[in-house]
């Protein structure tokens, strides 16, 4: 057979199944094809039947498309940063500073719950919350710092307490509740409480390194002799966090008790500064934490050279750090609601204190030797 009539034949085969395959299809045996239900009474003709396989399985279709849809903007939208303007409102507040150098000041009212907690719950977030206590000041503060901590302290989230102590075994027996765990740590005693203070900088900076900036998302370094009294949530979180002075979060600048001799490396000129900081709450990312644990440490060592001692030890450096060291500055600045002194009363900015500073009994905690 020549070419052409292998071409000729090869037509009409193709033809006979095309035309053979129509007729099955459209006949009552045909249907099952389409649909398996067809010898179901109740389903109807095979046209229908044909039809409703057609329109369930192109809304079915439609139906998943839609919501692999949804899943990739639920996806998109936990992916996208969180802005300022989404959870903050500056406005709510007009009585007080809000607002510097386009970092927060936050204070009740200011900001959205709802939202951060949406947006942090999706993040599956890990907070860590560092504490010192050394000598009297485990009996003294510690029971009751932890006990509030672990009822107020980023309820809802996983928290793990760093406890460092000079002797683990005065450490007090505290059940904690559903997510919060702790670690503790026995670290070296100094001979005097100002050597405690300045080197709890460089014990943190160790344990950032040695584990902490792989178990946890954001970080708070606390002092002990505080209370919690309300919510510490995740309206504090920020790469970088600090606390505004009780005692001074409405002076001037030049009245600040910073660090006002040259030779120390806390020094800050008069005519500088726009808040001053308290080191009994600071934060952040573990790096962040780490990167200003340091340089308040390098401070620290360059004033021992110098045998100098900075007026307010690690705050005069923190101070520092926080105002001229661009990568430290913060982020984010909590208002003093979030650590507050009832001796000096409780005027009308305070809306809800957070955390309430504790009697201060140097005369008996500090004789550590």
């Amino acid at each position: 057979m020549n070419v052409k009539g292998k071409v000729i034949l090869s037509m009409l085969v193709v033809s006979t199944v095309i035309v053979v395959f129509w007729e099955y299809i459209n006949s009552p045996e045909g249907s099952f094809l389409w649909l398996y239900h067809s010898k179901n009474s109740e389903v109807g003709d095979s046209s229908t039947q044909r039809g409703w396989w057609f329109q369930s399985w192109f809304n079915n279709g439609t139906q998943r498309y839609q919501e692999e849809e949804d899943i990739d903007k639920e996806k998109e939208e936990d992916r996208r940063e969180l802005q300022l303007s989404d959870w903050f409102n500056p406005k709510k507040r007009p009585e007080v500073v809000t607002v510097r150098w386009k970092a927060p000041v936050v204070w009740e009212g200011t900001y959205n719950r709802a939202i951060l907690e949406n947006y942090y719950a999706k993040q599956k977030i890990t907070v860590g919350l560092t504490v010192f206590a050394i000598g009297k000041y485990i009996e003294h503060y510690l029971e009751k710092f932890i006990i509030s901590a672990d009822k107020y302290f980023m309820v809802g989230h996983k928290v793990i307490f760093y406890i460092m102590v000079d002797d683990i075994s005065r450490m007090p027996l505290v059940e904690l509740g559903p997510l919060r765990s702790f670690k503790a740590f026995e670290i070296k005693p100094e001979k005097k409480w100002q050597d405690i203070s300045m080197m709890r900088m460089k014990s943190i900076g160790e344990h950032i390194v040695g584990h902490i900036q792989h178990e946890v998302d954001f970080l708070f370094c606390m002092d002990v002799d505080q209370v919690f009294q309300d919510n510490f949530g995740v309206e504090t979180l920020g790469q970088s966090v600090a606390q505004l002075q009780a005692w001074w979060y409405k002076a001037n600048p030049d009245e600040f008790t910073y660090e006002r001799r040259k030779a120390s490396a806390a020094y800050i000129p008069f005519g500088q500064g726009d808040f001053y900081y308290h080191v009994a709450i600071f934060g952040g990312t573990p790096i962040q934490v780490l990167n200003i644990t340091w340089e308040c440490f390098k401070g620290i060592l360059q004033d021992e050279k110098y045998n100098i001692e900075a007026e307010w030890h690690d705050e005069s450096h923190l101070n520092k750090c926080f105002l001229l060291n661009k990568p430290t500055k913060p982020t984010k600045i909590l208002s003093s609601e979030y650590y507050w002194d009832y001796y000096i009363g409780l005027p009308s900015d305070i809306k809800i204190v957070k955390i309430s500073w504790q009697t201060k009994e140097y005369n008996v905690v500090r004789n550590n030797v």
